[in-house]
């Protein structure tokens, strides 16, 4: 009986060690279901969904005398047509706001995707824009990161 009551005692610790570590492990970092990266120097979008490789893009980012931040961010608007009040009411299709005024989204001047030429947004062939905003509405702005380097 003795023998019956200390394997017991042994089970209960181990079990109540494993829930602890569970627990510890689910408090780490969760990885974004959809991970957006941009390189300015290559001007390229890479689309991860799950850790898979989604989709990878010609963007334009800054003309010189603009800047698109660096840095890490969650999106905090989504908006399936926005028009920019700073530039002459200009269509922003598939808008995906990340910071402050700063969004990816569609564009018209499909030609120039590949080299700098916005006011600091991220320009996105209109196909694609549609996709990526697809994508964040579908898993959630909560479960997106976009990350911008050079």
């Amino acid at each position: 009986m003795k023998k019956f009551l200390a394997l017991l005692a042994g089970l209960a610790f181990m079990v109540c060690s494993m829930a602890g570590m569970a627990e510890a492990s689910s408090k780490k970092k969760a990885t974004p279901a959809v991970h957006i990266r941009i390189d300015i120097s290559s001007q390229s979008m890479a689309v991860d969904v799950n850790g898979w490789s989604y989709g990878r893009w010609k963007v334009s980012t800054a003309r010189d005398g603009y800047y698109t931040p660096r840095g890490t961010w969650r999106p905090f608007l989504l908006k399936k047509m926005h028009y920019s009040r700073k530039y002459d009411n200009s269509p922003m299709p598939h808008s995906i706001f990340f910071l402050g005024g700063y969004a990816i989204h569609a564009t018209n001047y499909t030609k120039q995707l590949g080299r700098p030429a916005s006011h600091g947004c991220i320009r996105l062939h209109p196909s694609n824009a549609a996709k990526l905003y697809s994508l964040v509405q579908k898993h959630g702005m909560g479960a997106t990161r976009v990350t911008i380097t050079n």
